[in-house]
């Protein structure tokens, strides 16, 4: 029995694929590369000594994922495939929809038809909108999000509930990922995101490295410790963890059906500011910087309830802020150009 992992040369897929080899698990990887990397799957391999299946496709083309469903005896999904940045998803929402949205519908009647009914899903933090309080909690019911990104997770959040009460059989879990950050400790692999870095952490590495000539922080007048955002980071392998233990729940929980979410974060938030002066510590590398306009859509602070994950699923964040800004720099240093 295998899983696939749509999206799994990505990277937070291709940690998390780099997870379930170690942990004996076979993986099939089914991704289009326009945000990702083949190489990526290439130092997998390496890292593990093990082979990576891999099938290029996109999750809306209905034949490919069919052959896939028809050559590979699948037995759960971890559904990673989606475009993923929050301001660019406000300059072109359709194509966001139609990737995020569509290919998840389209991704579910496929598994429907090959009798596959273990789905976990990549869900985000900012599925909570902007008027729960934090720290965000499951039970809180979904926001609506500022973006087209955000709106696209809630979307697939409630099919997921919907199909369940159509279909007893299915059994999804909803991981809603905070801040992950950081690398494999080997440097091999990382983060590589294509044109200008659209998170914190990848761009302050590329500021370091030399191939950007500042960061901008944007605003420093929210009602914060230090006036910058907050955010919960969390390291890249123990979100690629959380999936392993949230696989490892399905196995264990056989009677159970239907969609759980779990939150996986570090429980507490770290402002902007705060991030750029770890960064420094742990790399003695001065990070030029401007404080720029607020942008939108951007919240002042939130970070996760945890506790459901570590009681439940037996996850915890193990890894702290240094180790994060080490491994980013880590690889960055080894990689100024990523994966080229």
């Amino acid at each position: 029995m295998k899983v696939l992992v749509t999206g799994g040369a990505g990277y937070i897929g291709s940690h998390t694929v780099l997870s379930l080899l170690d942990n004996n698990v076979q993986v099939v990887v089914f991704d289009n590369l326009v945000n990702s990397s083949i190489e990526s799957l290439k130092r997998v391999e390496q890292l593990t000594g093990k082979t990576v299946e891999f099938v290029a496709g996109d999750i809306r083309d209905t034949a490919v994922l069919d052959r896939v469903f028809q050559q590979h005896k699948i037995s759960s999904v971890i559904h990673f495939a989606a475009l993923k940045a929050v301001g660019e998803s406000s300059e072109i929402p359709l194509q966001y929809y139609q990737n995020n949205v569509y290919g998840a519908v389209n991704l579910l009647e496929v598994m429907a038809k090959y009798q596959v009914h273990d789905f976990i899903f990549s869900s985000s933090a900012t599925v909570y909108g902007e008027d729960n309080d934090v720290p965000y909690v499951e039970t809180m019911k979904l926001g609506s999000p500022s973006s087209p990104y955000g709106a696209s997770k809630v979307m697939v959040e409630r099919i997921m509930a919907d199909y369940a009460l159509a279909d007893v059989k299915f059994r999804g879990v909803s991981l809603r990922y905070f801040n992950p950050v950081g690398a494999h400790e080997s440097g091999e692999i990382g983060e590589d995101p294509t044109g200008i870095p659209n998170n914190l952490l990848p761009y302050l590495a590329q500021v370091a490295v030399g191939k950007r000539e500042k960061l901008n922080i944007f605003g420093d007048d929210y009602p914060t410790k230090d006036g910058s955002c907050e955010r919960d980071y969390l390291h890249v392998m123990d979100l690629a963890e959380g999936h392993v233990c949230a696989l490892n729940w399905l196995h264990a929980n056989a009677h159970f059906t239907g969609v759980e979410a779990f939150n996986l974060g570090t429980g507490c938030g770290t402002s902007v500011f705060a991030i750029v002066k770890a960064f420094e510590q742990a790399t003695l590398k001065n990070i030029a910087f401007d404080v720029a306009p607020r942008r939108l859509g951007d919240l002042p602070a939130f970070w996760a309830n945890a506790s459901k994950a570590n009681t439940e699923l037996h996850w915890h964040a193990k890894r702290d802020l240094a180790q994060m800004m080490r491994d980013t720099w880590h690889w960055q240093s080894k990689n100024p150009d990523g994966y080229k």
